[in-house]
């Protein structure tokens, strides 16, 4: 069983020292610190370091193969411009990328504009109702209440597949079909479980106390939400936001299931020029490259409150 040291401690009179009783670790403890010592080891350093070379390379090889003429993709791999670069015999170009935005083919320019605005709103609406969802759930006594908690975060299980057909019939049905209110809400109901159940737990670890008195200092509902819970919440809606921010910008089958061809996301467009461009590699690595370079620079910009936010509590700094 593992304890902690005796603490001496110092007699102001004597000046005697004499060991404290001795506290057993608890379980959480002794989890953290077996788990601090498997991961500051060497060998998980090594293979930390090993997996991310081999994770990095691929995108490496894209950047790279982005940059060459259209000849020197087809005549060798991207891995010979190396000894090229102290010789001065690689060259590198941007036309891939000139013709990949602004293509007669291909204008990945506009259809960059359409992600974002699809984008942006998909990550606000659904914090924006999983903020209130979870304070009812957590905060308000309600007949059903963990009963329609259950029920919300079984969706989570619920496979994206099956309700495209019924969605579609409905935005069909109201005159919505194709335009940019039906991606928004499609996104929003396919990511409001994992919100919910996300901000619920953390608003059910901040301290009762802190409610309880903003509740005899005569606040309400809407006080106690922004003035208490909301500024402890900020890793939770951080972390959240920047996972929705990578999957709606990676998504393509809801881009391609409910956008009308002028309102069709970067992904799909990547996705057409495959299909109808297969062997203009110069132009598929411009274009594969420009739809990962904006989720890549928002993940290493902002990867330390995604894992903040993932793995601390609401109240711990």
């Amino acid at each position: 069983m593992s304890t902690t040291p005796p603490v001496p401690t110092t007699n102001p009179e004597t000046e005697d020292t004499a060991p404290v009783k001795e506290r057993k670790l608890t379980r959480l403890e002794k989890r953290a610190i077996a788990t601090k010592g498997r991961l500051t080891s060497p060998w998980a350093s090594l293979t930390a370091v090993i997996l991310a070379i081999l994770w990095t390379i691929p995108t490496v090889g894209l950047l790279v193969t982005s940059f060459r003429p259209e000849i020197d993709i087809r005549r060798s791999g991207w891995w010979t411009v190396i000894p090229g670069i102290f010789t001065g015999e690689t060259e590198f170009t941007l036309d891939n990328y000139d013709q990949a935005l602004y293509g007669s083919g291909t204008g990945l320019s506009e259809v960059f504009i359409n992600t974002f605005v699809i984008t942006i709103p998909a990550v606000i609406i659904p914090i924006t109702v999983a903020l209130l969802a979870a304070y009812g759930f957590a905060w308000i006594e309600f007949p059903g209440r963990n009963l329609l908690f259950v029920a919300v975060f079984a969706l989570q299980v619920v496979p994206i597949q099956v309700t495209l057909v019924p969605l579609l019939t409905n935005y069909n049905n109201w005159g919505m079909a194709g335009s940019f209110w039906a991606v928004w809400l499609s996104h929003s109901i396919f990511a409001l479980p994992l919100a919910v159940f996300l901000l619920h737990n953390f608003m059910k670890d901040i301290p009762r106390s802190l409610v309880e008195a903003a509740r005899v200092d005569g606040a309400g509902h809407v006080k106690i939400f922004f003035r208490v819970l909301f500024p402890l919440l900020v890793p939770a809606i951080a972390a959240f936001g920047i996972f929705q921010f990578l999957w709606v910008w990676n998504d393509l089958l809801v881009g391609l299931t409910f956008a009308a061809p002028e309102y069709r996301p970067l992904t799909v467009a990547v996705a057409e020029l495959a299909g109808t461009r297969g062997g203009d590699w110069h132009i598929l690595t411009a274009g594969a490259f420009i739809s990962m370079i904006v989720p890549l620079i928002v993940f290493l910009l902002l990867q330390r409150y995604f894992v903040r936010g993932m793995l601390a509590g609401a109240v711990k700094g």
